[in-house]
């Protein structure tokens, strides 16, 4: 029978690829000439003599490695392999951390990843990462109930993050939805959190949205002293009404100046994966007033890639800072109007204010897109003329409320 010391003190013959140290009922620690040791035991089964690894010492201590040895005499005992049961052990210990809700997640993740933005697909790992994984990613898929997942919830909740716990639930309830696919749980529990949460107080992006207080703004765009590249931007995104992200990566190659279009490449549209690299680009017909901006500021930076570029290195396009700095410096804080509420300016006059132009036809120039088959047909080219009419209605009117002109109102009495 082995000692503790006697484990300690084995060691390989010089002239020997390994040595073992026999304890009892076919227990042997296995000491090779490399100074390893592991642990075995020797059985018969099914008429072959057969051994099972125990691991190694001293990681494994000669009490440990004797109970290791009784468990596969057990086994041996109620018509079992050691080895075979082992295996199958592990297989089970396997498929049961598969079924844990991080486990499942991550599979999910990988699952459908290749069909999201690469910047959709970071911030959905993320936030399970950092607000569920820590606290229900370790239990199993069908231990998960509704008190349990709104109780991680609320920890993101009492932080203020309204909208993130809100988004944590959808998430997880794609979670779920796999789960139930796959077979690791038989339900979602996240449509049970329904209205448990606080709701999300909805907060729009300032915006000017009466005709006078446009002419103001107008004006003081005109009179803008800062940098004429600046003054440019605000210009055109009062008259293109485009999202402030495609204002800003605005390309010279992409504008045809003699065809008045600048033509957006679908790649830089807000939309998913699949429509970023299939779908068609976003058309946007260049009033006079918009081609007169361009022809300005060809000089200045007509030589680079951007018509915006970063003044700081030139190389990247402008700062999403820049136009909001501007619009601070012309008395405009973040409370009466940003960027993003060019936007609302727009569709809201041109609706209000000019008659004539239809909602879809406002709708394809924002690039709101549709659901359903036929949401792609807002930008298909027949709509053209039509955007065409809409924008130099646009630029005229904006340029009658520069001038203080007593505008027409044409809502209904």
């Amino acid at each position: 029978m082995l000692t503790d010391a006697a484990c300690r003190n084995a060691s390989c013959p010089d002239d020997k690829a390994r040595a073992r140290f026999a304890d009892a009922g076919g227990l042997y620690l296995e000491v090779a000439a490399s100074g390893s040791k592991r642990w075995f035991v020797k059985y018969r089964f099914g008429g072959k003599e057969k051994r099972l690894a125990l691991g190694n010492y001293p990681l494994v201590s000669l009490k440990e490695a004797r109970e290791g040895r009784d468990k596969a005499r057990k086994a041996r005992g109620e018509g079992e392999d050691p080895v075979q049961a082992r295996r199958v052990a592990k297989v089970v210990s396997k498929a049961a951390g598969a079924q844990t809700f991080e486990a499942v997640a991550r599979e999910c993740f990988e699952t459908k990843k290749g069909g999201w933005s690469p910047k959709y697909a970071a911030r959905w790992i993320e936030r399970l990462e950092k607000d569920l994984f820590p606290h229900i990613g370790a239990l199993p898929m069908g231990n998960i109930t509704a008190p349990l997942l709104l109780d991680a919830l609320r920890r993101v909740e009492k932080r203020g993050a309204i909208e993130t716990a809100h988004t944590l639930r959808q998430t997880a309830g794609q979670v779920f939805r796999y789960g139930v696919q796959t077979g690791r749980c038989e339900r979602d529990p996240a449509p049970d959190l329904h209205g448990a949460l606080q709701p999300v107080k909805v907060k729009h992006m300032a915006a000017v949205l009466e005709p006078t207080s446009a002419g103001e703004l107008m004006r003081a765009i005109d009179s803008y002293a800062g940098q004429p590249v600046t003054r440019a931007a605000l210009l055109l995104s009062a008259l293109l009404f485009q999202r402030p992200g495609n204002i800003r990566a605005m390309e010279w190659a992409e504008v045809d100046l003699e065809r008045a279009l600048w033509t957006i490449p679908a790649a830089k549209m807000k939309r998913t994966l699949h429509g970023k690299e299939n779908g068609r680009p976003h058309l946007v017909p260049l009033a006079p007033q918009a081609v007169a901006v361009l022809k300005e500021l060809q000089p200045l930076t007509g030589h680079g890639r951007y018509v915006f570029p970063s003044l700081l290195t030139g190389e990247n396009c402008m700062s999403e800072n820049t136009v909001r700095a501007a619009l601070r410096r012309l008395g405009y804080g973040n409370g009466e109007m940003t960027p993003h509420g060019f936007r609302a300016m727009a569709r809201t006059l041109i609706i209000e204010r000019l008659p004539g132009v239809s909602p879809d036809v406002i709708e394809a120039q924002l690039a709101h897109g549709k659901s359903g088959p036929l949401g792609m047909a807002y930008d298909r080219a027949e709509f053209m003329e039509q955007r065409r009419q809409m924008m130099a209605l646009w630029a005229d009117y904006l340029d009658q409320l520069k001038a203080g002109a007593k505008v027409i109102d044409f809502r209904a009495a």
